[in-house]
Parts: C-alpha cells; structure tokens; sequence
C-alpha cells in the first residue's frame, strides 16, 4: 500500500512524494529518506524533507489528541479504536514512562516500528508530558533518527564507501 501510494506521489512530484511520506503515521522517516535516496535527491535534501514531513503533524497531535480522542470516545468503534492505540502505546513506551521528555527522546530517535513522531505524539499524551517539553523531546528524537536512517540508506546504496 506504501509502495503504491509513494509512486503515485512521486509521479506528480518527487519532494512533495517524500514530504507527505514523512508525514504519515505509518511510513515517516523510515520510509521517507530512503524514498528520497532512491529517487536521487541529494542526501542533505532527503534528510530536510522527511524531517519536515515527520514534523508537520506534531503540533497539531500534541494539541488535540486529547480532547479529540476523548469527545470521539463516545462513539462506541471511535472508544474500542483509542483503548486499543493507547494501550498498545503504553505497552511499548516504559522509557518515556519512567525518563519522561528524555525517554521521549530515545523513544522517538529509534528508527523501528511503532516508534517515531506519532507514536511519541500520542506516548506524551498519555503519559501527560507538558506540550512545552514534549515538542522539543520530540523534535529531538525526528532529528536522530532521521540521521540514522540517512545513514543506514546512504550505506544501503553503497554511498558512504564510494565517496559520492
């Protein structure tokens, strides 16, 4: 589905492919930058646009999950969807729990699965880390991994050893 979506991106506009790719909950930098590597933007580019794309839904998540989940608990699909995405978030966010905005750090900054920007988003939530030091723990943790993941596509395309 990521594959499909990405070449139909792409073919209106490679930048605007890896903005929006970086941006969605599923995909973001993982799938961002090396998308952007693939379709032979210059690293620099391809860290720049997946990092903004990873960053653009975050203000918006850290301010209104919370009073958007709780008015959509009522509806009983809405209720079982965010009891299932917040309890799988607190099972997987013990680091933020116990180092809270720096747990947050390195939560966000390992670049695996149900890890990163949105999952962070909805971990500062419920963990009630303030809007104030959730956003730059946050920011943190997009721009690490968003060099480890630079680094593991530009090595995964033999870029670092060739020297382009």
């Amino acid at each position: 589905m990521i594959d499909n979506l990405a070449n139909a991106l792409v073919s209106v506009n490679k930048e605007a492919a890896v903005v929006i790719l970086g941006a969605m909950p599923v995909s973001e930098l993982r799938g961002a930058i090396p998308l952007a590597i693939a379709l032979d933007l210059s690293p620099l580019k391809a860290y720049m646009l997946a990092v903004a794309g990873n960053l653009l839904p975050v203000v918006p998540l850290l301010l209104l999950l919370r009073p958007v989940s709780e008015r959509l608990r009522k509806i009983p699909l809405f209720d079982r969807f965010f009891t299932w995405l917040f309890e799988r978030t607190r099972n997987k966010a013990d680091l933020i729990e116990r180092f809270e905005a720096l747990g947050l750090i390195l939560f966000v900054a390992v670049p695996l699965p149900v890890t990163g920007a949105w999952t962070g988003c909805v971990a500062a939530t419920l963990f009630k880390i303030r809007f104030r030091y959730a956003l730059p723990a946050i920011i943190a943790g997009v721009l690490i991994a968003g060099i480890i993941v630079l680094v593991l596509s530009l090595a995964g395309k033999g870029m670092l050893t060739s020297g382009a």
